[in-house]
């Protein structure tokens, strides 16, 4: 379980942190480079979920989509300084709670 909770993290702050640079040199005028680089930590995060152990690409993917959510709004908070509000963190609780009930859930 701890190892599917960090690739789920080091897949989210790939995509999350590719994505922000993009976005740096596209919309705040940064150099190439932060383009570059970010694309290739795209890339990243497009491996990095292959290495879960779960056995279906749309489990992984749903799931991963609820931990992406989470660590949105802690970049949000943390690297951009946008306080998240309580309804911020009730659907982030709630998104941790599904993605608990889809991966881990007895299945017979």
């Amino acid at each position: 379980m701890l190892l599917a909770i960090a690739l789920f993290l080091l897949a989210g702050l790939a995509e999350i942190g590719g994505g922000y640079l993009v976005w740096q040199w596209l919309r705040e005028s940064r150099s190439w480079s932060f383009g570059l680089a970010g694309s290739i930590i795209l890339v990243l995060y497009g491996i990095i979920p292959t290495w879960q152990n779960f056995p279906s690409f749309g489990r992984v993917y749903a799931a991963y989509g609820g931990v992406f959510i989470i660590l949105a709004v802690l970049w949000g908070w943390l690297v951009d300084r946008k306080s998240p509000d309580f309804y911020d963190w009730l659907g982030a609780g709630i998104c941790i709670l599904g993605v608990s009930v889809m991966l881990w859930a007895p299945r017979g």
